[in-house]
């Protein structure tokens, strides 16, 4: 005879205004044997709020790894466990991710309510036309490695989502406007709360006025997301153009190492991510001029 069946539920909870809990989550709360959180006191406002009164236990990164397991094994025996972390949908940059390999691990059923993420909510804030985003979580915090992800999300045909801290905004818009100086950028800071701000411009307008804001009042505040809007075809084409000339200068210094046609496109196919054709063309025309010259000489 099999044991009850129990549950673990991942509730999301409101990221600004308190009023955003479903009406799902708030009974998932209700029924549960116990809330485990990231902080006690903050998801401890919301059941207070909702005059929710269950057992509420700390279970955040650095006790993961030890309390996990004990989660697990309620689960197992029948309980209704509840995780909530601080703000927003967990296991998206949080503790919450841990908790549900873990769950996967012991073979102990879970489910994920529908809730609030700022991930989307900025996304569509933003004003964005690119029907694709990518969400990247949390930028690097080092200047060169968060250069080198923007670099390599370049060719990307979607709008780039980012969560960043407020004392790193200014900085973490410089790299941008030196990876995209065309492009669109959408700082979304506090939302859903009082102070909810959306700011639209190139990363370089953008720097400067929070910057100036900073000046001023000697601090950014609040929960931000970055959104940098997709390629636009102004830009692609100025790109595609820019890669074309720099194979072309390849292509002519390569041409007296005596390779190939075939070699030679191949190489500036690897190097510029040019179509084959373009690179073939660009290939015979280098070993023709090259010829020219020594037949010249």
């Amino acid at each position: 005879m099999s044991g009850p069946a129990g549950m673990l539920s991942l509730v999301p909870t409101p990221i600004g205004t308190l009023a955003d809990i479903t009406m799902r989550g708030l009974e998932t709360l209700r029924r549960a044997d116990a809330v485990y959180a990231e902080d006690t006191r903050v998801t401890g406002k919301l059941l207070a709020a909702h005059s929710i009164s269950v057992p509420l236990l700390r279970l955040d990164e650095t006790l993961m790894e030890a309390k996990a397991a004990e989660v697990v094994e309620r689960v197992r025996a029948g309980e209704a466990i509840a995780y909530c972390t601080d703000a927003g949908m967990p296991g998206v940059s949080d503790p919450g991710m841990r908790l549900v390999a873990a769950a996967r691990k012991g073979a102990v059923p879970f489910e994920v309510l529908p809730g609030a993420s700022a991930a989307p909510l900025a996304y569509v804030m933003s004003g964005t036309a690119s029907p694709h985003f990518y969400f990247g979580a949390f930028l690097p915090r080092k200047a060169a490695e968060q250069r080198a992800l923007l670099d390599s999300l370049r060719e990307l045909d979607a709008a780039l989502v980012f969560y960043e801290s407020p004392k790193r905004l200014c900085a973490t818009l410089a790299n941008i406007a030196e990876a995209f100086p065309q492009r669109t950028v959408a700082v979304c800071r506090e939302l859903t709360k009082l102070h909810e701000e959306v700011a639209r411009g190139t990363a370089a307008e953008l720097s400067e006025l929070f910057g100036r804001r900073i000046e001023e009042q000697g601090s950014v505040k609040g929960e931000i997301a970055l959104v940098i809007d997709a390629p636009a075809a102004e830009e692609r084409a100025a790109e595609e153009a820019s890669a074309h000339e720099e194979a072309a200068r390849l292509a002519r210094d390569l041409a007296c190492e005596g390779l190939r046609t075939k070699d030679l496109a191949a190489r500036l196919t690897a190097a510029f991510h040019i179509p084959r054709n373009d690179a073939y063309e660009l290939a015979m025309e280098a070993l023709k001029a090259a010829r020219s010259a020594g037949e010249e000489r």
